[in-house]
């Protein structure tokens, strides 16, 4: 029976009999299994059930991503039995199949896969987490339940395996406005819609659906790294680019030229998120590249941003200013426009008006005047900003200072009494100086203006739950100046369920320089780039390069990363 595992439990007086009673309470009530009751009632995490059926029943207890269980289960082709029994097909040679599974009592599971596979069967055991997370990645499961044999066609999502089955019927069926996705039922729509799902969940800012000759690539962008999603059939690359085009309302029949749009998805009754969509016309097909928008997952906390205390307390000086600019520099991606976006929320108070010029706005922020910028109709940055300057601001917010005039004019915006904030795509603060001077800005309204740069980048932070160690020789130590006594870790090479390969989030790697009396003066004398760094340091600044060994110190990433982010050997 189901409930075996809980009467296995009471007797190994792991539980007690009234919680036995709960478990099988539970289990009936919502049709969970033993281990997932279990731990929602709050008896065990899961890793320690899993440590104890380990021990109950002589199982190995094994991580799910140390097997290549999606060509595993692609080869026996046994979806029905995985999904009645909720067991996954981990490796298969010529006289085993190794199953995992969560709870070791479905002695019914293993006869139906020797029975229908003719092999061996030999079981691992896995956390249900785990084993839940890679049944939904491979054959798809409803967000928030389990499989349901008895549910309708139009309620589960849609597989890899499911998409490969689909007719190419043409076009006609996609024409469907809503973007509700609890109303969508064809099964492009519901593939689509279940893609989306995962992609949020999985805290993704972008998704690429790629067409090739013979293959068709979905990957997702987690903690700005891409990672394939999907391969679903490479027939079916018009009708996934179609439905996307029809979902962002635009020219569906134009496939020669690029074109660029905007979803609002509603995930849920309680949850919308924005979608920039990208159109690309490539030898195979378009290419759609999706940019998720989500506000609510920007968190705007000065404290968590990765900013030491030096420099955050630098950046909370220059925000106190009645005047002056503020500059964000970095590569695109890089985290300026959060940065930016925290500043202003510590500003967005009653008392000030604040006004802001963005391509495209990211984040919506109550309180706040936030311009779209649309050069079709003429709108750009420096019409926007000369028009800012005519509405009474206190504080001022220019997306990007791409050209002569919009830095002029913010320049004066910030020399009259006003805030300016702004970013540049320069690689440190030294040089966000001399960008500005060779698009033609003057030193003298440089060094009359210019209250603070920050220089940033991106680095992963290192999963919690599976950091390992990481042991450095003294001269690997003493090269990248790294206390004796620190203690480095590295990702996990396989990382866990809770994050992608080791990672999991990001943190900021900052070099603060307040723009002082003396740098003024040197850039007035003509100083360069390397003068300028060299003064900032002496008073205190910190490039990029400590910062990031700073926080490869305290814990929060790795070597690896930094010498990813800092291309520093």
């Amino acid at each position: 029976m189901q409930t075996n595992l809980a009467s296995i439990l009471h007797q190994a007086n792991l539980i007690s009999l009234v919680q036995e009673q709960q478990v099988v309470d539970y289990v009936r009530a919502e049709g969970a299994n033993v281990p997932s009751a279990v731990v929602q009632l709050g008896f065990f995490s899961a890793t320690e059930l899993a440590r104890h059926l380990e021990h109950i029943f002589a199982i190995a207890l094994i991580d799910v991503h140390q097997y290549d269980y999606h060509t595993c289960c692609k080869d026996l082709n046994q979806r029905d039995l995985v999904l009645r029994h909720r067991v996954l097909p981990l490796q298969m040679n010529d006289n085993t199949l190794f199953i995992g599974l969560s709870d070791p009592t479905q002695i019914d599971a293993l006869d139906e896969f020797r029975f229908a596979i003719g092999k061996n069967i030999e079981p691992l055991l896995l956390e249900n987490k785990q084993l839940e997370s890679a049944i939904r990645r491979i054959y798809g499961s409803e967000i928030g339940g389990g499989y349901n044999p008895n549910q309708h066609q139009h309620q589960r999502s849609v597989s890899d395996e499911d998409l490969g089955n689909l007719v190419d019927l043409g076009d006609g069926e996609l024409f469907d406005d809503a973007l509700d996705l609890s109303q969508d039922s064809a099964p492009v729509t519901r593939y689509i819609n279940q893609t989306l799902m995962d992609a949020v969940r999985k805290k993704a800012s972008d998704i690429h659906f790629e067409p090739y000759e013979e293959t068709y690539r979905i990957r997702f962008r987690c903690d700005g790294i891409l990672h394939q999603h999907a391969t679903p059939p490479a027939h079916l690359s018009r009708r996934l680019s179609t439905r996307l085009k029809v979902m962002s309302k635009l020219n569906i029949a134009e496939r020669r030229q690029p074109q660029d749009g905007r979803i609002k998805l509603k995930l849920t009754p309680t949850l919308a998120i924005d979608l920039r969509v990208s159109t690309l016309p490539t030898l195979w097909g378009e290419k759609v590249v999706l940019r998720i928008l989500d506000s609510s997952s920007a968190n705007l906390d000065i404290d968590i941003l990765g900013y030491n205390e030096q420099q955050k307390q630098a950046y909370l000086s220059a925000l106190q200013q009645p005047q002056g600019m503020i500059l964000m520099t970095g590569p695109t991606g890089s985290g300026k426009t959060v940065s930016l976006y925290t500043g202003l929320k510590i500003l967005n108070t009653d008392a000030l008006n604040i006004s802001t010029a963005e391509d495209p706005v990211e984040i919506n922020l109550p309180g706040i005047n936030q311009v779209q910028i649309n050069t079709l109709v003429g709108l750009g940055f420096a019409e926007a900003l000369r028009s800012f300057l005519r509405q009474d601001p206190d504080v001022v917010m220019v997306g990007e200072i791409r050209d002569l005039e919009t830095g002029a004019i913010a320049v004066k915006a910030a020399q009259t009494g006003h805030l300016v904030l702004s970013t540049l795509h320069t690689n440190s603060a030294a040089e966000t100086i001399t960008r500005l001077t060779n698009m033609g800005v003057e030193d003298f309204n440089l060094a009359s203006s210019l209250s603070l740069i920050i220089a940033q980048r991106l680095a992963r932070r290192l999963c919690n739950n599976c950091k390992q160690p990481h042991p450095l020789d003294d001269y690997m130590r003493e090269k990248f100046t790294i206390p004796l006594t620190a203690s480095l870790y590295q990702a996990s090479e396989f990382g866990c369920d809770d994050c992608n390969k080791g990672y999991i989030g990001r943190v900021g790697i900052y070099e603060v320089m307040p723009f002082s009396r003396e740098l003024a003066e040197a850039l007035m004398t003509g100083a360069s780039t390397l003068e300028l760094e060299d003064i900032a340091c002496k008073q205190g600044m910190q490039k990029l390069q400590l910062s990031g060994i700073e926080k490869l110190c305290e814990g929060v990433t790795s070597l690896a990363e930094l010498q990813r982010v800092l291309h520093f050997s």
